[in-house]
């Protein structure tokens, strides 16, 4: 059945997943302030390009000052801003829904309690996006550059409620979502937010701090070490707060948060040492902030596993260096160069 869907943020991911939901025939429309977008969207649609048949999509496009006069009956609402946004972004899309409707969390970080805070945790849904990774680098464009999930037994997409029912309206989401890849409800949000954020947390500010790619990376001793260090800081803090953490990045969160003997390190290095020189040199969402000038989510990603490992005791020395050499590209004051991976290294004492 037909829905009513709106998108609150009409950047990488918002674009492509209300792409491939308006061709499903959903009644999609986006609102951003990003007007280039806007303005192309209305003029040709949405070109969306990745590992599948490349489409172009039509949905409806709306400048964020135009919101207000949006009718307040849509089925369900996409909250897909960066995690500083989510108050507001919440609040707008509340004010559209019917009186049934609720909010989708779809971004990084740790949004859920956020959107919950405005919306409630009965109008809250939790979508968790595990390897994909999606680019808009021109209005009117969004590229998925990771391998499809679900020809490989990966499911991308995670809908959970908060306390951990299977609910009809989170099965609904996840079969909506399987016209984009590979899905599924889950009771154990909380474990799949967190595995996310590690895997965010390991590679997102090596990135942002150093210019470098993924593959560039990958390819480098100690691209691999601070990567392995910051895995293994976010494992330990999530397995100590409790949390039943699924494996990320090809490994298990125990063989993380082992990473500190000599043996587990080798082989966890091993293991991100490429294999071939085919692989795609990709830049995570935030390389793609640092390049735009847009603030990172640093704070809320990394920052926010160094302040739950404070609460459980656990430490977090390359996770603290790295917020803190982040937030000074943040401000202006250090360039993104590859230099910046050993510097973050050296302050942690590694």
């Amino acid at each position: 059945m037909s829905k009513k869907i709106l998108f609150v943020g009409a950047g990488a991911i918002g674009s492509y997943l209300g792409a491939f939901l308006s061709r499903a025939g959903h009644a999609v429309t986006l609102v951003d302030a990003w007007a280039e977008q806007v303005e192309t969207i209305r003029r040709q649609g949405i070109s969306v390009t990745g590992p599948h048949d490349p489409f172009q999509a039509r949905p409806d496009a709306v400048h964020l000052h135009e919101s207000q006069r949006l009718p307040r009956d849509f089925d369900m609402a996409f909250v897909a801003m960066k995690v500083y946004d989510t108050e507001w972004a919440t609040q707008l899309a509340l004010r559209h829904l019917r009186p049934e409707g609720f909010v989708v969390s779809s971004q990084n970080c740790w949004p859920d309690p956020r959107v919950a805070a405005v919306a409630g945790a009965g109008r809250s849904l939790g979508l968790i996006m595990s390897k994909i990774g999606v680019a808009c680098w021109r209005p009117g464009e969004v590229e998925r550059g990771m391998e499809r999930g679900g020809n490989k037994g990966h499911d991308v997409f995670r809908v959970g409620e908060h306390d951990g029912r299977i609910t009809p309206r989170a099965q609904e989401v996840a079969e909506m979502l399987k016209v984009v890849d590979g899905s599924l409800t889950t009771d154990n949000l909380w474990g799949e937010r967190w595995s996310k954020l590690c895997a965010n947390s390991m590679g997102n500010p090596v990135q942002g701090m150093s210019g470098l790619g993924s593959a560039e990376i990958a390819g480098s001793e100690v691209g691999r070490a601070i990567t392995i260090h910051l895995a293994g800081e976010s494992a330990r803090v999530g397995l100590a707060l409790g949390y039943t953490i699924p494996k990320f990045n090809g490994e298990t969160a125990e063989r993380w948060a082992d990473s500190t003997r000599r043996e587990t390190y080798q082989a966890l290095d091993e293991m991100l040492t490429p294999k071939t020189t085919s692989t795609r040199n990709w830049k995570a969402s935030m390389a793609q902030d640092v390049t735009k000038g847009r603030p990172t989510e640093i704070d809320y990603m990394n920052g926010y596993v160094v302040a739950k490992g404070q609460e459980v005791g656990v430490r977090t020395p390359v996770s603290v260096a790295t917020v803190e050499v982040v937030r000074e590209i943040d401000a202006g004051t250090r360039k993104p160069e590859a230099q910046n991976i050993g510097l973050v290294l050296k302050r942690a004492g590694v």
